[in-house]
């Protein structure tokens, strides 16, 4: 839980300065600040994806992963559900609302709130969540200044959702054995530099969507193990 606890209190803290900061921060330190936990979320994917010993396994859950987020549309579906909400906080209902809204759906919607919260549970790595943290306190700067305290009370939803997910994925670590969890973490890799990639602004990444992969890998270790054990 450390990971989600870490980021409670970046969110927190991020806020506070926010409010008390009023206007923000400049953009351009805003700008090499976030280029600079991009490149740092780079390098942790990429580590991750050293955990594989068979690069075919990675490519075909991307691949299959892919395809699958593509027909279910996870992407387009938590936009939607993010736009729903937004719109049913109207403007009436005031900038703590908004603010607790928006910023709520910021911290917990994306591949990183998921993919960290299994790694920290599975684990016990909370490099990914640590990430995560810097790029929400410097979010929670920016939203609170604009929007006041309601984006410091969105910490109580971030500290649920992924302590939740936490909890669970630790409950299932001692069912799965080691292959099966080197080879999540290297697909999960792989979407985490998906995402140092997207706050870069190299490419945009549908990382939601490729979501599935992990879940993918999961399978295909299993029947690789059950027909070539040799290649795992």
């Amino acid at each position: 839980m450390l990971g989600t606890i870490v980021n409670f209190i970046a969110i927190i803290v991020g806020s506070v300065i926010g409010i008390v900061l009023k206007k923000g921060i400049p953009e351009r330190y805003k700008d090499t600040i976030m280029q600079g936990i991009g490149l740092a979320t780079f390098l942790i994917g990429l580590k991750m994806g050293f955990k594989a010993n068979n690069e075919l396994i990675v490519i075909l859950s991307l691949v299959i992963g892919g395809i699958m987020g593509e027909i279910l549309k996870i992407d387009y579906h938590l936009d939607a559900f993010g736009e729903v909400l937004q719109k049913k906080v109207g403007s009436e209902d005031g900038d703590f609302v908004k603010g607790f809204v928006s910023s709520s759906l910021i911290f917990c919607i994306g591949a990183m709130a998921i993919l960290g919260a299994i790694e920290s549970g599975l684990l016990g790595n909370h490099k990914i969540l640590f990430a995560k943290s810097a790029l929400d306190f410097i979010t929670s700067i920016v939203l609170s200044s604009s929007l006041g305290l309601g984006v410091m009370f969105s910490s109580i939803p971030v500290f649920i959702y992924q302590g939740s997910i936490t909890l669970l994925a630790s409950g299932l670590k001692d069912i799965l054995i080691e292959p099966v969890v080197n080879y999540m973490t290297a697909t999960g890799g792989m979407l985490i530099v998906g995402i140092g990639i997207n706050i870069l602004g190299i490419k945009k990444i549908n990382v939601a969507n490729l979501l599935p992969a992990i879940f993918v890998a999961v399978a295909l270790v299993f029947l690789v193990l059950r027909w070539f054990p040799d290649y795992i």
